[in-house]
Order: C-alpha cells, then structure tokens, then sequence
C-alpha cells in the first residue's frame, strides 16, 4: 500500500523519522523503492543533476510530467511528490491549480511541492481546497537564488528566524502536510519543529527534523560538480561506472567481449 500523507503525520506522532530522496527515473526510482525509502521528490533539482544546467529556473512542466511519470511507473509504496518548477504557480492561483493538476493527473504524483513562505500561502490554501496534498518549503528557496544572492543560509538573525518560524505557522494553517526546512540553523529547526504538528523534512538544518532530504546523485557520488557542507556521499559511484566502462572498452579492443559465454 503506497505511503500518503496521514501516514506521515503518524511517524511525527510516533517520533519516527522519515526518509526522502530525490529520484528522476524509472530504474533509479525502483531501487529507492526496494531500500524502504518513504518518500521519493522528482525535484527541479534535475535541472542540475540530469540536464546539467546552472541552476534549476529553466525547469519547465513538461519536464517535471515527464520525469514524475517514470518516478510513478516504477513504485508501488514510496509516496512520489512532484516539484512545481518556476513560474508554474507564481503567476496566478489558476495557473497553479491547473499545473497542479497536471502532476496528479498526468504525472500521478500523490502530492505537489512549491518553494515560498507568507506569498505562497493563499496558494496552498487553494491546492488544499481542491484536494491537492502540498509539501511547502521555506529557508534557502533555490527557486529565489537571485534575490537571496545564492546559496546562503537562511534565519540567522533573530528577526529572520521569527519570520520563518511565523511562516512555517502559516503554511501549515493553510493545510500543507509537511513542510521542506532547509538550510536554516538546526537550533531554528528545531524550535519550528516541536511548534508545528505537521512533519518537517530537514536538508541542511541539522537533526531535529521528522525527516531528511537529499539529492540521491548527492547519496550515490554521481554529481560532482560540488558537494553542498550539508550533503554526505555513501558511495562513489562515478567511480565505480567509470571503472566498468574503461575494462569493457579494454574487453572489446583486446577481443575478450563477447566470449563464447556472451555469444550465440
């Protein structure tokens, strides 16, 4: 039975802790199924890590519906959250529902995600309203990357923290689910955390979240451009592909692949 929304509510309660990685394919999807991950996010972060892009605005909807449909085909159990791109629910509520819609309809995806905080609230209000589970996200916005200057930490100052924490308040007044916190201070993180029922779901913001999240090309070691300080890398797995597919090129040159074993 696939993992939905009530059941993580149910894991905060019980003090259990949730895992989510992102995912963008069918055969990757299936092995973090196999692992027991709860929650694969077919992010915009694929702009970085499958479309090699510098960031992740060019992302559009049909890429979003096309990954979340190879991400849904593959799983039967994790939930699959679809991350709306930029500009696809900034513009107006219609256009966020419709594109919403989209994610469930075309994409099968069991709830949405949007990047933002007070301004995205009447949004979330609307997707609730219309039965569409919403995970919300504040702190580092990468979305905001130009007006926030780049990747920094957010909620340093005390005034900065109360606002994520007011904000934290009032997306989950509005009915999202769970809520993405990253890049904030962990002491931060964990003040929104024991004030809100609903579970938040940490990437650089320490371990007082309900939950973690991270990229799986991060996880796996196959996107090396950088390594963000809040990213662990279990396993380099370039390297391992690089390895095979130097000794098959050196198989094939010196006419050991195919063998008899590999032909018929």
């Amino acid at each position: 039975m696939r993992i939905l929304p009530p059941d993580l509510l149910k894991k905060k309660a019980l003090k259990e802790k949730i895992t989510v990685v992102t995912a963008y394919d069918y055969p990757f999807a299936k092995i973090v199924e196999e692992s027991g991950i709860e929650v694969i996010l077919v992010g915009d972060s694929l702009g970085m890590v499958v479309q090699g892009l510098d960031n992740t605005l060019p992302v559009t909807m049909d890429d979003m519906v096309y990954h979340l449909k190879m991400v849904t085909r593959a799983t039967s159990k994790a939930m699959v959250i679809g991350d709306m791109p930029y500009m696809s629910y900034q513009t107006s509520t219609e256009d966020c529902l419709r594109n919403a819609g989209r994610f469930l309809k075309e994409g099968l995806a069991n709830a949405v995600k949007l990047e933002g905080g007070s301004e995205v609230v009447g949004l979330v209000r609307a997707l609730t309203r219309a039965e569409v589970p919403v995970m919300a996200h504040i702190g580092l916005t990468p979305q905001s990357i130009y007006r926030m200057g780049g990747y920094k930490v957010q909620g340093r100052s005390e005034d900065a923290a109360n606002r994520l924490i007011q904000e934290a308040k009032m997306l989950e007044d509005a009915g999202a689910f769970a809520l993405v916190l990253e890049a904030i201070p962990s002491d931060l993180a964990g003040r929104i955390t024991s004030e809100l029922s609903i579970p938040t779901i940490g990437i650089g913001a320490g371990n007082c979240c309900d939950g973690q999240v991270l990229v799986l090309h991060d996880v796996l070691g196959l996107f090396d451009r950088f390594l963000p300080k809040f990213c662990k890398r279990y396993v380099d797995m370039k390297s391992i592909a690089l390895s095979a597919l130097k000794e098959y090129k050196k198989e094939v040159e010196s006419e050991l692949f195919p063998s008899k074993e590999h032909s018929f």
